[in-house]
């Protein structure tokens, strides 16, 4: 129901509540070129994403896949459009909030919203825009019996503060990027890592599995292949995990947390529970504003729905030029919105720092 950190291009401390004139969910292709267009009008914006890194779809699932139909790009692939999205929005200086989920809207003014994540933080912001493409990414639970009492406590899915794993027995599963990078980065934290996959091959870069082999050798972390097949320990709290090897040999590891990276499936999740009207699993919108049932509450991308959508990254870019002219009259009730071009406007030039 609707109830009435960080990484600020950079970083930004928490505090209790935290005002913005506009929160966006999600930090996708989408939900960054809103940034761009909300930013041209005077519009600051924080970005809540569930994943661990900027880019969405993009960059979590197909970051070397080239794209084609960007306008005047012949070919550029995930990772370099998002990188370029990044450094377009430089100028606005957003704050991102990765790693968590918006799980609470409530409604507080006219319009003002209170958004709650699953990480305790509190926004308050004049509008919501919902970016979050099919939904959010959700990650796959490992198929291990019994694993559900330990999660959130001794089990993660995600890492929301690297100090959390300082000194523990840790144990990673998983071969890809996430794995990878979280087993580079933790490893000097830990005070024993221990990798585990099901077979000797990594789908991570190149680089990333040569400096973890070389940790490997040097006899500063474990390499497991294998499966983990049990899990040991009291009151959520693991103590210990077996190993099935390749061999079909059961081992264990001694283990106080453990991060399993099986992949992520998109599933609607709490959009479902803000009382926002939805058809299908989507998000029906006015095509002049992009504004959703609730005033002030604007979906673009592939969350939304409408006569004639189409599911392509340049729509989701039209979709959010127009939800900024309607975001402006919440933000600046007072002030009276002059459509400019950023190709003759000075005012606009400065902004952007190319004035």
């Amino acid at each position: 129901m609707l109830q009435k950190t960080d990484q600020l291009l950079g970083t930004e401390t928490m505090s209790e509540e935290i005002n913005t004139d506009v929160l966006i969910i999600g930090a996708g292709p989408v939900g960054l070129f809103a940034v761009f267009e909300l930013g041209l009008l005077d519009i600051k914006a924080h970005l809540v994403d569930i994943l661990d890194k900027v880019g969405g779809q993009c960059a979590e699932l197909y970051p070397e896949k080239p794209i084609f139909d960007i306008p005047a790009i012949p070919r550029i692939n995930g990772k370099e459009l998002c990188d370029a999205l990044i450094e377009q929005i430089k100028p606005f200086k957003p704050s991102f909030h990765l790693g968590e989920m918006v799980t609470t809207i409530e409604n507080i003014g006219d319009p003002l919203f209170r958004v709650t994540t699953d990480a305790g933080k509190v926004f308050l912001s004049k509008a919501v825009v919902i970016a979050a493409g099919g939904g959010s990414f959700q990650p796959k639970r490992p198929p291990i019996q019994g694993i559900e009492p330990y999660e959130e406590k001794s089990v993660f899915y995600a890492v929301r503060k690297m100090d959390a794993f300082r000194g523990k027995n840790l144990l990673i599963v998983g071969g890809g990027d996430s794995a990878l990078d979280w087993t580079l980065n933790l490893q000097p934290l830990a005070r024993r890592l221990t990798l585990v996959h099901r077979r000797d091959e990594f789908r991570a870069a190149p680089d990333s599995v040569n400096k973890m082999r070389a940790l490997v050798s040097s006899g500063a972390m474990d390499l497991k292949i294998g499966q983990v097949t049990a899990l040991k320990g009291e009151n959520g709290q693991l103590t210990a995990a077996t190993i099935k090897g390749s061999d079909g040999a059961l081992s264990t590891v001694a283990c106080d947390a453990m991060l399993p990276f099986f992949g992520l499936t998109m599933k609607l999740g709490p959009v479902a529970n803000w009382s926002i009207k939805l058809e299908n699993d989507l998000i029906p919108v006015s095509t002049a504003t992009f504004e959703t049932n609730v005033p002030g509450i604007f979906a673009v991308g592939d969350i939304n729905t409408y006569p004639g959508k189409l599911k392509l990254i340049l729509s989701g870019f039209h979709e959010a030029a127009l939800m900024a002219q309607k975001a402006h009259h919440y933000v600046h009730p007072e002030k009276r919105l002059v459509f400019q071009y950023t190709t003759s406007s000075t005012s606009l030039q400065k902004k952007l720092g190319v004035a």
